[in-house]
């Protein structure tokens, strides 16, 4: 019963982002977004500071390919040689990989140009949805869910959910702060991450399920 009710929650979670992500793509060149795009981008970028651009080009870079499959790898051999959990480095793979692809898909679907102006680096490709925040958040939630079955603490789990948002938020900021992502293209992102990786845990629970009973 308490599984059923976690995949349940787990399927609503996955539609009502889907259900975002598509409320997002409606409005995105209405006014409101972008005006709120704008209100967001100045209040972010005008905390700017030879300091603070240090640390967000170093928070951005977690976010970079490299350091994303580095991160997979680490944490895969974390859960296959000392936890021994196969499934669930499977579970790791598909949501990281499943969400680079998604990305991909989608900015070749929706070709939304970046930001021209206030660029501290210079990047290539389409902006929407940032694949950053994508690849950020299906990480380091699908790491955390998978830890989170490894601890048996409340303030053990807590301290890995709050450590795992510090990082999607902090990666997902560093883009706006850089200027080469709206924060809609920062929500979108995540809302996208966010469809898959529920769905793939749903799925993952359900296949764990019927296993175990055969």
């Amino acid at each position: 019963m308490k599984l059923k009710l976690q995949l349940t929650r787990a399927i609503a979670v996955s539609l009502c982002c889907a259900a975002g992500f598509g409320f997002v793509v409606f409005l995105m060149d209405e006014w409101l977004v972008l005006r709120l795009d704008q209100a967001v981008t100045d209040f972010i970028q005008s905390r700017r500071s030879p300091a603070l651009t240090g640390l967000m080009r170093g928070v951005t870079a977690v976010g970079e390919v490299g350091a994303v499959l580095a991160i997979m790898l680490l944490a895969a051999v974390i859960l296959y040689k000392w936890l021994h959990h196969r499934r669930e480095l499977l579970l790791l793979l598909w949501v990281v990989a499943g969400s680079m692809l998604l990305n991909a898909m989608l900015k070749l679907l929706f070709q939304r140009e970046r930001p021209t102006i206030s660029r501290l680096i210079e990047v290539n490709g389409f902006s929407f949805p940032s694949g950053h925040s994508m690849a950020a958040f299906s990480l380091f939630a699908v790491i955390a869910f998978l830890l989170w079955k490894h601890i048996d603490s409340r303030l053990g789990r807590g301290l890995v959910v709050l450590l795992s948002m510090m990082m999607i938020l902090a990666i997902g900021v560093s883009r706006i702060y850089l200027g080469v992502h709206y924060p809609s293209d920062v929500l979108a992102g995540y809302l996208a991450s966010g469809c898959w990786m529920t769905a793939s845990v749903w799925y993952y629970q359900r296949y764990m399920d019927k296993s175990a009973s055969k």
